[in-house]
């Protein structure tokens, strides 16, 4: 009899704990999705946990990925989250490395994409110029044949791809509000990338040149800080993962606001 009833107590303590418990799904990138061996897991928690608890149950599991805490950021729901932030039964967070920056959205005439094939950027031109232009400014980033002194074979990239495309459209709209332009393209390449191929490929067009220039600076450097994409870099004797920034709590703020006045 007593022995039941132990075992009752325990199986409500059981039911209990499950009744005030949540799932939620974690994704890691990069390096991070090397540590932990896989890209993406179910985890069960507590409710009123935060995305700091989730962090560290990962970082008694693998101690190496106490080592990125300082430099890594975390979103929920594909926008980026502080680390006291508290989880939802069913969120989706995610842990990112330093972002070192085929699916399309459009809007207006614009373009954003993320792409595993070479980007078309002759016919990307064409398609962003109007007769009410007088400019066109283009970023054409592309895979160089060295690294920090070692001699780079190829790269790869790899993306948060919803999230990432939805900074990319956030960059659109600020380019939109803080310059006189007309039309903007930003895509990026994902996957396995040559020496020569163009990684990144970034168009601004307008009626005059200067909102042209500000515009497609103000879009590169903030894509590097803010949009959740990794490169590797392979080379004869091995790989690393490129070095790039934490992006700050204003990730999709100007890199440095008094270079870039308004033109409106």
């Amino acid at each position: 009899m007593w022995d039941s009833c132990i075992a009752l107590a325990s199986l409500w303590g059981l039911l209990r704990d499950r009744m005030h418990s949540m799932r939620v799904r974690v994704l890691f990138f990069g390096q991070l999705k090397e540590i932990v061996g896989a890209a993406e897991q179910d985890a069960e928690l507590s409710e009123g946990a935060r995305v700091e608890d989730l962090f560290e149950r990962y970082a008694r599991r693998f101690p190496k990925l106490a080592e990125f805490r300082s430099s890594i950021a975390a979103s929920v729901n594909q926008e980026y989250a502080e680390w006291r932030a508290p989880l939802e039964e069913g969120n989706e967070v995610a842990f990112l490395p330093p972002v070192s920056g085929g699916q399309q959205t459009a809007a207006g005439g614009d373009v954003f994409q993320l792409v595993h094939e070479p980007i078309q950027a002759r016919e990307l031109l064409e398609n962003l110029k109007a007769p009410e232009d007088g400019a066109v400014v283009v970023f054409d980033g592309f895979v160089r044949n060295n690294f920090k002194g070692k001699r780079t074979l190829y790269l790869e990239y790899e993306a948060y791809e919803p999230m990432a495309l939805a900074k990319m459209r956030e960059i659109g709209a600020q380019i939109r509000a803080k310059f006189s332009i007309h039309r903007v393209a930003i895509i990026h390449r994902l996957g396995r990338l040559e020496i020569g191929e163009t990684s990144v490929w970034i168009a601004v067009s307008s009626a005059h040149r200067g909102a042209a220039f500000d515009a497609c600076r103000y879009a590169i450097d903030t894509l590097k800080r803010a949009v959740p994409i990794w490169k590797k870099e392979f080379f004869a004797d091995g790989a690393i993962w490129a070095e790039g920034e934490k992006p700050s709590q204003e990730a999709i703020s100007s890199p440095d606001e008094s270079n870039f006045p308004a033109n409106k």
